[in-house]
């Protein structure tokens, strides 16, 4: 999978579902281990309960945001090597068409906030925003036709995955490092380089 998978992925969300409990963990393996570090910030059983549901929602879109960024640079080497701009939107289009056809069904299972919790990963892991990826892989117009549709959904393409400002993205920095401690999930690691240790603290004392 290739970076233009963003622009894939909100090329259709509109047909995003309503937000559903399903579970799926396409980069997991199938033995499940969990254990809970000393940070306790998530309250009474309400904060709880949403703490269950954005896990299974981490779990369910950190594969795709790997595979975003997992071959990062081929298709700039590929686009590099062409020597024509014919060539160049030639292999872009069949790019393109291969990754509708082999994607499409399984994006259109996500819901809205499935898409919410993507687009912050999709940051974390790649280090732009989708709203920058769309911009340099298509154009600006297409950039904010489609952060415009998105925000119908309540989405913003241009949202930062900001873990020491958004408790939600401490959260789900909280969730990666206990799936990956437990090889639930596998580490990828980010574009920036995150200190969970300090976030902990600087959390622990805003409690």
């Amino acid at each position: 999978m290739i970076r233009y998978f963003c622009v894939l992925f909100f090329s259709i969300i509109a047909f995003a579902q309503q937000d559903s409990l399903t579970v799926a963990v396409p980069d997991s393996l199938t033995t499940y281990m969990f254990y809970l570090d000393e940070v306790d910030l998530l309250g009474d059983n309400n904060s709880q309960k949403e703490y269950r549901r954005l896990k299974q929602r981490v779990y369910k879109v950190y594969g795709f945001a790997k595979l975003t960024v997992s071959n990062l640079d081929k298709i700039d080497k590929t686009l590099a090597s062409l020597k024509s701009k014919r060539d160049k939107k030639k292999y872009f289009k069949i790019a393109e068409n291969y990754l509708t056809e082999q994607f499409e069904p399984r994006l259109k299972k996500l819901s809205y906030k499935d898409a919410m919790i993507l687009i912050k990963l999709i940051n974390r892991q790649s280090g732009l925003t989708t709203f920058d990826l769309i911009k340099n892989y298509k154009s600006g117009f297409k950039a904010v036709v489609s952060n415009t549709t998105a925000r119908l959904f309540s989405l913003n393409l241009k949202t930062k995955y900001l873990p020491k400002d958004v408790k939600e993205d401490f959260l789900i920095e909280k969730i990666l490092n206990e799936a990956f401690a437990n090889f639930i999930l596998v580490e990828q690691k980010p574009a920036n380089p995150i200190n969970f240790e300090e976030l902990k603290q600087y959390w622990t004392s805003k409690k």
